[in-house]
């Protein structure tokens, strides 16, 4: 029986071990049903992943599929590096927990106590808010998106983050009563542990981390041009073929780690049998965060507690530029599943979920909850439509989709009484006329209205034309009219459709939903630009602007 700490070398010729743990009964056709999961990648001419599995600290399985360099014809292994993603936000909570037991910091120690960089809008945020994406700071990249900066266009580093944040005059929401993820936070959690230790956040992790558990094959892209011998490139599936996608980047923390499906399992064991710190530190590390009225939700230090089918669950995904990933462990069946990919269009949440199903059998009852209502044809119709979030603006559209309710892209909705719904992710649904209120997964409470289809005459649309200005994200924005259509044109040279959505809201691609803002006279005199990690930032129409028309 090989053990997990030979987990690399063992698994280099993709080779299947079978074991077995309390609860647990290993199939013995796992490596052709894996194979299943995996066969879409089962080729040498697309990208594809490696998976890695653990039962009761033992190897299970190490699979490699796809090709790890398209144009050199390297296949993908097992030891294969690939970048995780935010998967990587767990070790740098753990560095952060590491500090707090030292006594060097405080998990409720403001964060500006250590990066005095931060705007007054943030003074309040604590490192416990930023870990528990319970801050309301911005999402930078998010930011720099709206810009028309998204990440990976630049070599962003962690003094463009700082220097971002800075300008930031307002949050999305006071600290800790609502739940946003925000790689953000992250970002200065690296840089909190890099200034309280005296080292530089790599070298901290690498030898109070990597190395006490022999994840020799682990390190960060701190250094985006560094050679990485054994490294998959990243590649996005695009019409014409793949294209290489590669994180140009130094800003690390949130997401940037290089690492192997074996290094992630050795990682995972340390949650059973603790190298790294002890039995309270793993404890620590996976209890949920709490709101500030002390309601619980689901995210604890970089990681997602929770139950589904029946099981206990601790995972995270992760996703940067052309690479996918997900880490999971079921602690109850001392369970791991690691899987890495090299494509954008890979899904490594389902395929970890399907690998970690075969391993739990019957541990995983996948029946969906009853409803204790059955909706008919006529409620489905009529509960079905675009609602607003009365806070932020943004939209929630329930579509009626083959004789059930459901979330526009989303779940299914199940029907617990005529006018409560749940999904089996967790978020309960509340409906009162056109009113509507959502407690999602993590606990945090929206309120929503219907709205109704906007069909705006060209004179309406006129009078939003003009010149609109975001110090905070350095952008202009100009609305104008080309023919029948608005559209917002930022430099360089994109030009971007703004499609209605209810009154004086458009969607719009790259920006996400724009509201016009209209002072008490009635006059448009701002737009607000809303995403799921942006909620409100603000560009002010120019005085001086004239409308635009072509």
């Amino acid at each position: 029986m090989k053990t997990v700490a030979a987990l690399a070398i063992s698994l280099a010729g993709a080779t299947v071990f079978v074991c077995s743990a309390p609860g647990v009964a290993v199939p013995a056709d796992l490596n052709t049903r894996v194979d299943a999961v995996f066969a879409r990648w089962n080729t040498s001419t697309s990208p594809g992943c490696a998976v890695g599995a653990s039962v009761d600290g033992q190897a299970a399985l190490g699979k490699a599929y796809g090709m790890a360099d398209l144009e050199h014809d390297v296949k993908n292994t097992p030891e294969t590096i690939f970048e995780a993603g935010s998967v990587s936000k767990q070790f740098t909570a753990a560095a952060v927990l590491l500090l707090a037991r030292e006594g060097r910091l405080s998990l409720d120690d403001r964060a500006n106590k250590y990066i005095p960089e931060l705007p007054e809008s943030a003074s309040a945020v604590t490192i416990r808010h930023m870990l528990n994406h319970t801050s309301g700071l911005r999402d930078w990249g998010s930011i720099e998106g709206i810009a028309g900066w998204p990440r990976s266009s630049r070599a962003y580093t962690h003094a463009h983050v700082l220097e971002i944040v800075g300008r930031q005059r307002a949050l999305n929401f006071t600290p800790g009563t609502r739940w946003s993820y925000c790689n953000t936070g992250y970002n200065l959690a690296a840089i909190i542990v890099a200034r309280v230790s005296g080292m530089p956040f790599a070298d901290f992790t690498r030898q109070r981390l990597f190395q006490p558990l022999g994840m020799a094959h682990t390190s960060w892209r701190d250094d985006y041009t560094r050679v990485v011998k054994g490294r998959a490139m990243a590649y996005d599936d695009e019409t014409d073929g793949f294209h290489t996608h590669m994180p140009f980047e130094n800003v690390h923390g949130n997401g940037g780690l290089l690492t192997t499906v074996g290094d992630l399992l050795r990682w995972n064991e340390n949650f059973t049998a603790p190298k790294v710190g002890d039995r309270s530190f793993v404890d620590e590390q996976q209890q949920p965060g709490r709101f500030t009225d002390g309601r619980a939700h689901d995210y604890a230090f970089g990681l997602m507690v929770r139950s589904s089918h029946g099981v206990r669950v601790v995972e995270h995904s992760g996703s940067t530029a052309g690479y996918q990933a997900h880490l999971v462990r079921y602690p109850d069946q001392h369970v791991s599943v690691a899987v890495l990919c090299n494509s954008s269009s890979a899904r490594a949440t389902q395929y970890a979920h399907a690998v970690g199903e075969l391993l739990l059998g019957d541990a995983v009852n996948k029946t969906m909850p009853a409803g204790a209502h059955a909706l008919t044809q006529a409620e489905i119709d009529r509960r079905a439509g675009v609602f607003r979030d009365t806070s932020t603006g943004m939209t929630m559209t329930l579509v009626a989709d083959k004789n059930e309710l459901r979330m526009e892209r989303g779940p299914a909705l199940v029907a617990t009484s005529p006018a409560h719904f749940a999904t089996e992710g967790g978020d309960q649904i509340e409906m009162n006329g056109s009113a509507m209120r959502l407690v999602d997964a993590f606990g945090t409470v929206s309120s929503y209205e219907r709205v109704t289809a906007f069909n705006p005459t060209r004179h309406q649309l006129q009078e939003l034309t003009g010149v609109y200005v975001s110090d905070e994200a350095e952008t202009t924005l100009t609305v104008a009219l080309e023919g029948d259509a608005l559209v917002a044109k930022r430099r360089p040279d994109a030009t971007l459709t703004l499609t209605p959505v209810y009154t004086d809201a458009f969607r719009a691609p790259q920006l996400g939903l724009v509201i016009f803002r209209r002072d008490a006279s009635g006059r448009v005199t701002q737009l607000s630009v809303a995403q799921d990690r942006v909620w409100d930032l603000r560009f002010a129409r120019q005085p001086t602007a004239k409308a635009v028309s072509q």
